[in-house]
């Protein structure tokens, strides 16, 4: 089964930080990779952060580099998004993902994907 759960957004000032989860079944965690990505009204989706779950490998948008941390529990078939130092321009809605591959991953090219949950920071 392919299963992805969002949740921690909410919303928060700038300069405040987040954690959000994403719960998967163990099939869908062992894929290869997971990522999390985003989606403001008017904007094509964006890849945020990725993470090649067998090698513990991350990757980053070039905006959240420094500021987000992506990272894994195995155990538990989680992936998280540690967001700190969070700006206006981070609202969105933000999607967890799963893929056997990382093509095109910035562009949110991403096989199966969670319902979402949604960051609002304001100035």
């Amino acid at each position: 089964q392919v299963q992805l759960v969002e949740s921690g957004g909410g919303s928060v000032q700038a300069g405040g930080s987040l954690r959000l989860s994403c719960a998967a079944s163990r099939y869908t965690f062992t894929t290869g990779y997971m990522g999390w990505f985003r989606q403001a009204p008017g904007k094509e989706r964006e890849g945020v952060a990725i993470i090649y779950i067998s090698h513990d490998s991350t990757n980053y948008a070039d905006s959240v580099r420094g500021r987000f941390t992506i990272s894994q529990d195995n155990a538990k078939n989680t992936v998280y998004l540690q967001m700190n130092s969070l700006k206006p321009d981070d609202t969105a809605m933000y999607y967890c993902a799963a893929d056997e591959h990382a093509t095109g991953w910035r562009k949110g090219g991403f096989a199966y994907w969670g319902q979402g949950t949604q960051v609002t920071v304001s100035s």
